[in-house]
């Protein structure tokens, strides 16, 4: 059993300009989204996802893994992760759940990036043109604001009512000019000011 897939999608945006002024380091964003055929489809309610997450997961993430890493220059150079499912109007966002939240999946990206923290993501149900819009987060720093960032593209015919597309995406750095502290240092200056009272 393999995933029927109709087509991979690779997006990048560098970031030059911000505010006005030049960054100091562009910032790239890369994603790669599968739109595959949603096997759960047509079925009605299937009770036991697992066989098709078995079979299907851990190949799509090593076949999109291997696509996006050359995209921001290997692992090694990525700072923030995320991912994303859109399942088409005759499935359930079950469907796009089972297959990007599972460790067969994700550990591809996070061996890839060398983390071990959970990967942001969204999941939702859509038609064709659907943003896919996920959140990225720092790969060892939860709390690092300056990596809050958002991957955001489109498919214009994806996903059709029995597809789902599926993608992961990364950054090399954080926001330019990055400003507005973290969470650690708001949860230090809070502690400091208990203490004072």
């Amino acid at each position: 059993m393999k995933p029927e897939i109709r087509k991979y999608v690779a997006y990048v945006e560098d970031t030059l300009i911000e505010g006005g002024k030049e960054a100091g380091k562009p910032l790239r964003i890369a994603a790669v989204a599968a739109v595959l055929k949603n096997p759960w489809a047509g079925r009605g309610f299937v009770e036991d996802l697992r066989p098709e997450i078995l079979a299907f997961a851990p190949l799509l993430g090593r076949e999109m893994v291997g696509r996006l890493m050359p995209l921001v220059g290997g692992g090694g150079n990525v700072e923030a992760f995320g991912k994303c499912a859109i399942v088409g109007t005759n499935g359930e966002i079950e469907h796009g759940s089972a297959l990007i939240h599972t460790l067969r999946f994700g550990n591809f990206l996070r061996d890839a990036v060398n983390s071990t923290e959970f990967i942001s993501f969204t999941n939702k149900r859509g038609g064709p043109g659907n943003p896919v819009t996920f959140p990225l987060k720092h790969i060892t720093k939860g709390g690092a604001r300056s990596h809050f960032l958002t991957a955001e593209f489109s498919i214009l015919d994806a996903p059709g009512p029995d597809e789902i597309v599926i993608a992961i995406g990364v950054a090399d750095g954080g926001r330019p000019h990055a400003r507005i502290g973290d969470r650690f240092s708001d949860m230090e200056e809070l502690a400091c000011e208990t203490e004072v009272k």
